[in-house]
């Protein structure tokens, strides 16, 4: 059985978590009051790329990802910079669902499940 790898964590949670080379990243959101949309997406996205590379992965490792979007009103403005991301990279598995936030200025929040490296 192979041991579970906990990264970044505190007393709430693991920002990364690896199990027999599955990489589990914690929803990733940048809720600042005065960004919309897509820059909050793009913000979302560099913290994946980072949290991938501290766990030795890499976006085109990603194997799944679940969006949350607080109002499906900003569904197209989210994918044009998802697209725009995503576009030489394989595709993963995705679902995008509308939910409530935890806090009124967060409108996207993502979770990524990828494979390690080797």
């Amino acid at each position: 059985m192979s041991d579970i790898e906990r990264i970044h964590s505190t007393d709430r949670m693991s920002r990364i978590v690896k199990h027999n080379g599955t990489v589990y990243l914690c929803g990733q959101t940048a809720g600042e009051a005065d960004w919309d949309i897509q820059r909050q997406t793009e913000e979302c996205l560099k913290k994946i790329e980072n949290l991938l590379a501290d766990a030795d992965s890499a976006v085109d490792r990603i194997l799944s990802v679940t969006i949350y979007v607080r109002d499906m009103k900003d569904f197209a403005a989210m994918n044009a910079v998802w697209d725009a991301w995503i576009k030489d990279h394989p595709k993963p598995a995705r679902a995008c669902v509308e939910a409530r936030m935890a806090r009124p200025e967060i409108l996207v929040e993502m979770s990524v499940v990828a494979a390690a490296n080797g």
